[in-house]
C-alpha cells in the first residue's frame, strides 16, 4: 500500500494544476508527446489556429541562434474539443516527433555533462541515457505551450490577457518597463525585444558568441493585465508563489521576481507603498510596486514579473568532465544547440502563467459560488 502511495506520488509531478489540471507524457527524441487537460467548461469556443501559432512560436531551426531541429509541432486533438468548441469533458492531444535524432545524442551517454541533468537523472533513476533525450529537454515543454494556448483563449473571454517579452540578453537590456512598450510590436523582433536598439545589439551579441561555439542566457518579462481582484489563497497559495512554481519548472531557469521584486529590498516603506486611490469608479492604487499582488491575492492592478535564464549549457567549446567510470574525459557538445533559447521560451513562460491564472480564476468562480 504504501509502494503504491509513493509511486503515485512521484508521478504526479508530470502533471500540474488543481481544477484546471494538465497532465503531459513523451519524451524529447521519442516518437510522440502529447497531454491531457481536466477541468475544462463546456461550450467554449477555441480556435486550433492561434494553438498552432503559440506552438510555432516556440519551434527551434527559424533563426541562426536557434537549434536547427525543425518539428511542424502539428497536433492531433484526440477529445474535448468537437467542431470548435469545448465539450466538457478532457482535452486530450498528441504531437509527433519528426525530427528526433536519438543517435545524435548516443555518445553523451557515457558521460555527465557540465550543467546538464545527465548526473541528477542517473542518480534517481538509474538510466543510462543522458537527460536531454528524456524530460530534461526544452522540447518537454511542447505540450504545455499547447494548453497554455488553450487557457489563454479561456482568459481572453474573461477580459485577460497574458504576454512576455525578452528584457534581457547576456548583459544586453532594454531600458523600458512593460508599461512603455508595445506588445503588439514583439513579435517584429527576432529576439522578442521591443526596442530595435537593444535587438540589434542583442543579435550581434548572439553571432559573436555562435562564431565561438559559447552561449548565453537572459530574462523575460511575464505580465498578465486584466486579472481581477480576488485570485489567490492566503498562506501556502499565494497567487505568486504559485506563478513561481509554474517558472522553476521551466528549465533552465535560475531567478524569479515580482513587483518591484529584489529592488524592494533598497527602498523605504514611503517609497514602496501602493496608496490606494480611487480611479474610473473603482479602488486602485496609485502605484504598483506589489506587481498586482496583495497578500498572495490579486488586488487588480497588472501583473508583472521576471524570469531569469541561465546560459546553454551546451556548448562546442571543449570542456572536461567526469564520466560513468569515474574517469576524466574532455569532450564537446554535437548535436542541435540554441545558442540563447530565452527567446523561444516566451510562448513557454505566457503558457505557465496561463495555466496558474486559469486555474486561479476557476477556484475562484467555485468559492464565489459557496457565498
Amino acid at each position: 500500500m504504501f509502494y503504491q502511495f509513493i509511486h503515485t506520488f512521484v508521478f504526479m509531478s508530470n502533471t500540474f494544476g488543481e481544477l484546471f489540471r494538465l497532465s503531459i507524457f513523451g519524451d524529447s527524441h521519442g516518437p510522440s508527446m502529447g497531454g491531457i487537460i481536466d477541468g475544462c467548461p463546456s461550450g467554449l469556443v477555441i480556435d486550433e489556429n492561434k494553438i498552432l501559432a503559440d506552438l510555432q512560436r516556440r519551434q527551434s531551426g527559424t533563426t541562426s541562434f536557434a537549434s536547427a531541429r525543425k518539428e511542424p509541432d502539428k497536433f492531433t486533438l484526440l477529445s474535448g474539443i468537437s467542431q470548435g468548441k469545448t465539450t466538457g469533458g478532457p482535452i486530450g492531444f498528441l504531437i509527433p516527433n519528426k525530427d528526433s535524432k536519438r543517435a545524435d545524442y548516443q555518445h553523451l551517454d557515457d558521460i555527465f555533462r557540465p550543467s546538464h541533468a545527465d548526473f541528477t537523472y542517473y542518480a534517481k533513476y538509474g538510466t543510462m541515457e543522458s537527460a536531454g533525450k528524456l524530460h530534461a529537454s526544452g522540447r518537454i515543454f511542447v505540450p504545455v505551450v499547447l494548453a497554455g494556448s488553450i487557457a489563454k483563449q479561456i482568459l481572453a473571454l474573461h477580459g485577460i490577457r497574458v504576454f512576455a517579452y525578452v528584457r534581457q540578453i547576456g548583459t544586453i537590456s532594454t531600458p523600458f518597463s512593460y508599461e512603455e512598450i508595445d506588445p503588439e510590436t514583439i513579435e517584429n523582433s527576432p529576439v522578442r525585444c521591443p526596442d530595435k536598439k537593444a535587438t540589434k545589439e542583442m543579435l550581434h551579441l548572439l553571432d559573436k558568441l555562435k562564431k565561438l561555439g559559447d552561449s548565453t542566457g537572459g530574462i523575460i518579462s511575464g505580465v498578465v493585465e486584466g486579472c481581477p481582484p480576488g485570485l489567490g489563497d492566503p498562506v501556502f497559495g499565494k497567487l505568486q508563489a504559485k506563478l513561481a512554481q509554474a517558472m522553476f519548472s521551466i528549465n533552465a531557469v535560475k531567478g524569479f521576481e515580482y513587483g518591484s521584486g529584489f529592488a524592494a529590498a533598497g527602498m523605504k516603506g514611503s517609497e514602496h507603498n501602493d496608496l490606494f486611490v480611487v480611479k474610473q469608479n473603482r479602488l486602485r492604487t496609485a502605484t504598483n510596486n506589489s506587481g498586482g499582488i496583495q497578500g498572495g491575492i490579486s488586488n487588480g492592478e497588472d501583473i508583472y514579473f521576471s524570469v531569469a535564464f541561465k546560459p546553454v549549457p551546451g556548448i562546442k567549446i571543449k570542456q572536461k568532465t567526469v564520466n560513468r567510470q569515474a574517469q576524466t574525459v574532455e569532450f564537446s557538445t554535437g548535436g542541435r544547440h540554441d545558442v540563447c533559447f530565452v527567446p523561444r521560451a516566451i510562448p513557454v513562460v505566457e503558457a505557465m502563467t496561463a495555466l496558474v491564472v486559469t486555474d486561479s480564476l476557476f477556484k475562484q468562480q467555485v468559492y464565489a459560488e459557496k457565498q
